[in-house]
């Protein structure tokens, strides 16, 4: 059983960041949402609204700021990889404390960046699998059957990552804590990355993608698994083609949903340590024929 009291800010409540603002707020916890000064306004007048088959359609009031003031037990990150260093302005070292530190981005990289900013211990990483958007300030949509998180621990933060991932499986949300940070990141990359390509690229949704440019998905899982083993992953290509056929045909990535509202995507060819499968020793051949397939983002 959760603990009754758990302070959170969720830093960017967009999609992901709403609902998980939304979801820990419904259950009793203290939540902030660290947001910019028109949906930090729009959220204290009005709240959360939460449209969900999975968690119910809900409505729940949250505290609002455009900057952090007072400390916290977490604050999680979930803005986008170009937004990071402007947003983290919200979040000074001094007020966050020994708070911990959960980015739910995607990609590797950022997991450095915040470990040079705030203590590098308390940085805890972590991966979401769901699709939500936000329709528009303060209301989420939620759309897929599946919304499950995983959480990277060590020994000296256990007990502290335990407590945050109790707080998450209240809210109904599938919470798994793992000791393997790195492959953790991995897991979801190798599937995250060919399907935002893909998505983005054919403008369609995961369906598409299946039939149209399933030689190129192979391709690319392929690629970024070999990839992901060589940086210290446990990835296995057949697995991550079987989640590819399972995921329900409609499913769009991020990035595509950005391509089509005209906003800023994050750089198409990967981490920067990683910038291009085929561009890595352990990438290139392993789909057989040397190279990614084309130009995939337009």
């Amino acid at each position: 059983m959760a603990p009754d009291w758990f302070r959170v800010a969720v830093l960017g409540p967009g999609g992901v960041g709403g609902l998980l603002a939304a979801l820990l707020a419904r259950a009793g916890d203290s939540v902030v949402a660290l947001a910019g000064e028109s949906t930090a306004q729009v959220i204290a007048l009005r709240g959360l609204r939460v449209e969900s088959g999975r968690f119910g359609d809900f409505h729940v009031s949250v505290n609002s700021a455009v900057r952090l003031h007072s400390e916290v037990d977490a604050c999680l990150v979930t803005v986008k990889a170009t937004q990071l260093d402007q947003a983290l302005e919200r979040v000074p070292a001094d007020v966050l404390g020994d708070a911990l530190v959960v980015p739910f981005l995607n990609g590797l990289d950022h997991v450095d960046r915040l470990r040079n900013r705030y203590p590098s211990s308390h940085v805890v990483a972590a991966t979401i699998r769901v699709e939500v958007a936000r329709v528009e300030p303060g209301v989420i949509r939620h759309t897929s059957p599946f919304a499950a998180v995983e959480l990277a621990t060590s020994a000296a933060l256990r007990v502290r990552v335990e407590e945050l991932a109790a707080h998450l499986r209240a809210t109904g949300l599938d919470v798994k804590v793992r000791d393997d940070e790195v492959p953790m990141l991995w897991d979801k990359l190798v599937l995250l990355a060919p399907l935002a390509l893909l998505t983005t690229h054919e403008r369609a949704g995961v369906g598409a993608v299946r039939t149209l440019r399933r030689d190129d998905a192979v391709a690319l899982i392929s690629e970024v698994a070999a990839v992901a083993r060589a940086e210290g992953g446990t990835v296995d290509a057949e697995a991550v083609l079987k989640l590819l056929d399972a995921a329900p045909e409609a499913m769009q990535s991020s990035m595509q949903r950005d391509q089509a509202a005209g906003l800023p995507r994050p750089d198409a060819r990967g981490p920067r340590r990683h910038r291009g499968a085929c561009h890595h020793p352990a990438g290139r051949g392993a789909a057989g024929k040397g190279s990614s397939p084309g130009p995939l983002v337009g």
